[in-house]
Parts: C-alpha cells; sequence; structure tokens
C-alpha cells in the first residue's frame, strides 16, 4: 500500500512523473501479461478490464527494468536442471518478491 500511495501522491503533485512511471511498460508487455491473467480468470469482458487494472497498477509500483528481471527469473525457474538453480538464489528471490507484491497490492484493487 506505501507504493501505492507513493504513486497517487506522484499523480497529485507532478502529473508528468506519473505519467512516465505508469507509461513506461510497453503496450507488447502489457497485452502479454493480460492475456495470461485472462486465460487464469477467464475470457469475458470483466476479466478483461481486472486484469488490464492489474498490469496498470503493477506499472505504478514496479518499474519496467525490473518487472522483465521478475519474469526472467521465473521462466528460467522453470527450466530443468542445474540452469534453473542459478535463479534460486536469495538476489533473484528477492526480486521475485518485488514482483508478487506488487502483484498482490493489483490483485486487492483491481479483483
Amino acid at each position: 500500500m506505501r507504493s501505492l500511495a507513493i504513486a497517487v501522491a506522484l499523480a497529485i503533485a507532478c502529473p508528468a512523473a506519473a505519467q512516465d512511471l505508469t507509461n513506461d511498460y510497453p503496450t507488447e508487455a502489457r497485452a502479454d501479461y493480460v492475456f495470461a491473467c485472462m486465460a487464469t480468470n477467464g475470457q469475458t469482458r470483466e476479466a478483461l478490464t481486472r486484469c488490464a487494472c492489474s498490469i496498470d497498477m503493477i506499472a505504478t509500483i514496479l518499474p519496467y527494468d525490473d518487472y522483465v528481471s521478475a519474469e526472467t527469473v521465473l521462466r528460467m525457474r522453470m527450466m530443468p536442471g542445474e540452469r534453473a538453480a542459478e535463479f534460486r538464489i536469495p538476489i533473484t528471490t528477492s526480486i521475485v518478491a518485488d514482483l508478487r507484491r506488487a502483484q498482490a497490492e493489483a490483485e486487492i484493487l483491481c479483483f
């Protein structure tokens, strides 16, 4: 909630800065997230609205570069064998934890 409060305060105090924070995710990344979210939550108009809200909230909380890092770690962890172990070290766990927190906040607000 603290991150959300900061984003809201930025939006009020400096609309241009808030715009930069929320629009640094490319459309393709937002669409990929919404497609995956809808596959999980149903292919309905309501799911579309909620999933779009979710990625918008995540974008206000987590910079795009951090989002990409976390998504990369999650994908690499799914690999079999020793290569995946490299992505289970504490620093990568922290990167994923930041994404999970942003997703949890977005879920509270959007679902």
